[in-house]
């Protein structure tokens, strides 16, 4: 499976996601993001919201946990 060697986290993905999501907001856009990532990994989640998302997808089981989380973070 090629999913064991992708990792979203990686440095090169992450610049690649800031230059999306930069571009985006300077064209006054909404993002959101929609996949695994932020559920199994939430340094990623954060991370995600620091660079500015609008919203982000979460598995139903990691839900409450994420927000916890992201809230701590905010404050």
């Amino acid at each position: 499976m090629v999913s064991e060697l992708f990792d979203e986290r990686n440095d090169a993905v992450k610049a690649l996601l800031s230059m999306a999501i930069r571009a985006a907001k300077k064209q006054g856009k909404y993002v959101g993001i929609c996949g695994q990532g932020p559920s199994d990994h939430e340094d990623f989640a954060a991370w995600l919201m620091e660079e500015g998302i609008d919203s982000l997808s979460l598995n139903p089981d990691t839900v409450v946990q994420t927000w916890l989380s992201l809230a701590e973070l905010k404050k």
